[in-house]
C-alpha cells in the first residue's frame, strides 16, 4: 500500500492518538486548572572523584595515585581519558549503577546505591596502560 494512502486512510495517524486518550488513568495525567504541580522528588547528591589506579611509570600525563575531583578538575585530565569518563561520569552523576562487577579481577566493583560505588575505566591510549577508578559517595 501507498504511504500517502495509509497515512490518509480513515484517519489511521491519528486513530492512536485518539485510543491513547481512552487508555485507564490517562485523563488523570491532564492538568486541573488551578492545581498546583506535583512536587519533584528530591535529586540524590553525589561527591565524585577519579584515582588513577593503573599507569606506566614513564607515562607522560598521569601517574598512579593521582587524584581529581568531578567537575572541578576536569580540565586537568587528559582529553584521551576524559573522553573515556565522559559518558561514566555523567551516569553515576545521575544517580545510575552500572550493573556488572569484574569478580574475581584487579577491577572487582563496589556497588551500593546509598553509599560508595566504584567505576574502572582505561584510557584509549594504547601505550599509557593507564586505569581510572571513579569513586561515587552519596553526601
Amino acid at each position: 500500500m501507498d504511504r500517502r494512502k495509509f497515512v490518509g486512510h480513515a484517519g489511521c495517524g491519528l486513530a492512536a492518538f485518539v485510543a491513547a486518550a481512552r487508555l485507564p488513568g490517562a485523563q488523570e495525567k491532564e492538568k486541573q486548572p488551578g492545581a498546583p504541580p506535583p512536587p519533584a522528588p528530591a535529586r540524590k547528591r553525589y561527591k565524585i572523584e577519579i584515582e588513577i589506579h593503573e599507569a606506566r611509570p614513564d607515562t607522560w600525563c598521569h601517574k598512579k595515585g593521582d587524584k581529581f575531583s568531578y567537575p572541578a578538575d576536569l580540565g586537568k585530565i587528559c582529553p584521551w581519558l576524559q573522553g573515556s569518563l565522559h559518558d561514566f561520569l555523567v551516569a553515576l552523576s545521575h544517580g545510575a549503577t552500572l550493573p556488572w562487577k569484574y569478580e574475581g579481577t584487579a577491577y572487582e566493583k563496589v556497588i551500593d546505591p546509598d553509599g560508595v560505588t566504584t567505576e574502572f575505566v582505561r584510557c584509549p591510549d594504547p601505550t599509557s596502560n593507564l586505569v581510572a577508578k571513579i569513586t561515587r559517595t552519596r553526601v
